[in-house]
């Protein structure tokens, strides 16, 4: 079973719960009406879609109205109760939850649009994972552009992130690059990073451009698209080693 479907299943137990307590008021009070009064089944049905008849029924009949009236209204309180639980799930069923999503999707680009000086890291593998580590740990602004979803929603509060291609103007801007100090094109792909590097360098020409690439011999074609820093992580893993022994 898909996460989807099972989300959907999820949501419409959840439902279940309210509707059946509805449905149980409903049967209680039509049952209960029918004992205190001795009125037939459908009258006692219609008292719930119109309370002023019982009202009216007293007026011309004789009966335990106080009792009557109490229970009525024990009655029509939970079908409201209830009725605004059931109109809370099915919201939350048919929308998915795409209102606390877009809610927590504005208040990350407001914390976004409050930076300035920060870093830029496209793309939340292992090495952009690794960069935004060590960028926080000592005190440095981080804003990620990942677009896997599920990269996203691992990542969770500790750093800012938006859902783009960082090859797009508008995921850029929307991560404050003209405002940043830094970006960094660290996606497994040589020739995304470079396409980055192009943009970034149109945008904000004043950032610094660090660009990932693959192989030494994307290093000239990073350079003339506006890298100022070319990383290939196969080589500096390989300088680390040395510098160790």
């Amino acid at each position: 079973m898909s996460p989807t479907a099972g989300s959907v299943r999820s949501r419409i137990r959840a439902a279940l719960l309210p509707v059946s307590l509805f449905v149980l008021i409903v049967l209680g009070a039509v049952t209960g009406f029918t004992l205190l009064t001795g009125i037939g089944l459908v009258d006692a049905a219609f008292w719930l879609l119109d309370p002023t008849s019982i009202e009216l029924y007293f007026e011309s009949h004789g009966g335990p109205e106080t009792a009557t009236k109490a229970f009525a209204l024990v009655v029509f309180s939970g079908l409201i109760l209830t009725g605004l639980w059931i109109g809370e799930t099915v919201l939350n069923a048919v929308f998915g939850g795409q209102f606390g999503e877009e809610l927590r999707r504005m208040q990350t680009q407001k914390a976004i649009d409050s930076l300035s000086d920060h870093t830029i890291i496209c793309g939340h593998g292992m090495f952009g994972r690794t960069v935004a580590q060590q960028l926080q740990s000592r005190g440095d602004d981080v804003v990620v552009i990942e677009t896997d979803e599920s990269k996203i929603a691992r990542i969770g509060d500790e750093i800012l992130a938006v859902e783009g291609d960082a090859r797009r103007e508008e995921a850029l801007r929307r991560a404050g690059v003209t405002r940043a100090r830094a970006v960094i094109a660290g996606i497994d792909d040589s020739n995304v990073n470079i396409q980055i590097g192009v943009v970034t360098s149109q945008l904000a020409p004043e950032a610094r451009l660090v660009v990932r690439v693959g192989d030494e011999m994307y290093e000239s074609v990073a350079r003339r698209a506006g890298a100022d820093t070319v990383i290939i992580p196969e080589v500096v893993s390989g300088s680390d080693v040395v510098a160790g022994l």
